[in-house]
């Protein structure tokens, strides 16, 4: 079982000190898909004058603009960085960046319009650009904090976390989550790279891990663990499926997901579709007439 972290406080609009370097402010966009909001990351010392980074600015609301621009007040916004461009992470990036007069880092846009899911919170922000594109490995660094990027594709394919070298902790996005585990929905989200991403999380071996919905994951080493079981689980469950017969995603939702509120079916069909695409790649099954949320599939 993932143990999963759900007491959290989101304190919506309020200017949230954790540790000396790391900061939030929870944008108040509640749903299945964000749990409490969005966390946005303020990342630097409290000190007037300071350079700080602002991590994940969050969907586009003047509320949440506001708290942002009250909680860093006084210091110097150097950088606006965000993890991947669905619309509950970045639509704002741009508003509070002009503000603020800072550029605004990641990693490429899809190449494509994707997520066309009937209003799923992992929509695409379609007119996001960033100033700067940022790639794996890259260094950031302000008044007393060091930023590296790590590419985390899988999720999405432009998903960036950030690791802050101080304190061997890592803003990940949505990449791991601790109160769900993530989506993965094609055809942007893919299986096979988000379990790439995940081993190479866990073997980083960070202290802490800051998601962009709810809590911190103060002990990631077993809870990465259980995520990437998880996972493998499903991937077994689905294989039982086929084999009991069930040839489509939409008789196996059922099964899989019986636990799970129906509202949160239409996300599950996108998730097994993604493993199905891993399985057929690697020839665990086969699909009819091509791995498709629709197609026809059978054990390999």
């Amino acid at each position: 079982m993932i143990p999963f972290v759900r007491d959290f406080d989101p304190a919506y609009g309020r200017h949230v000190r954790h540790t000396p370097l790391i900061s939030r402010v929870t944008a108040e966009n509640p749903g299945p898909f964000t749990f409490t909001g969005t966390n946005t990351f303020i990342l630097g010392r409290e000190t007037a004058g300071a350079a700080v980074a602002v991590i994940d600015p969050g969907p586009d609301d003047p509320r949440h603009l506001e708290a942002l621009l009250t909680a860093v007040d006084g210091r110097r916004v150097s950088h606006v960085l965000v993890t991947h461009t669905h619309r509950d992470h970045a639509p704002l990036a741009r508003p509070f960046a002009r503000v603020v007069g800072a550029p605004v880092l990641a990693a490429p846009p899809p190449p494509v319009t994707i997520h066309a899911s009937g209003g799923l919170d992992a929509d695409e922000d379609e007119d996001f650009r960033p100033d700067r594109l940022l790639t794996d490995g890259e260094v950031v660094s302000g008044d007393g904090w060091t930023l590296r990027t790590l590419a985390t594709p899988g999720h999405a394919s432009n998903h960036l976390a950030f690791a802050l070298e101080e304190e061997n902790a890592l803003f990940c996005g949505d990449h791991v989550m601790g109160w769900s585990t993530t989506v993965v929905a094609p055809p942007d989200g893919d299986m096979a790279a988000y379990m790439a991403s995940l081993d190479r999380v866990i073997a980083a071996g960070f202290d802490r891990l800051w998601p962009t919905h709810g809590a911190a994951i103060d002990d990631p080493a077993p809870f990465l663990a259980a995520y990437r079981a998880h996972r493998l689980d499903r991937d077994a469950q689905i294989l039982r499926r086929l084999h009991a017969g069930d040839a489509r995603i939409a008789e196996m939702v059922p099964h899989l997901y019986a636990a799970v509120d129906r509202r949160l079916w239409p996300a599950a069909s996108l998730s097994v579709w993604a493993h199905l695409i891993a399985m057929v790649a690697d020839g665990r099954a086969v699909a009819t007439p091509t791995p498709t949320l629709d197609a026809a599939y059978a054990p390999g």
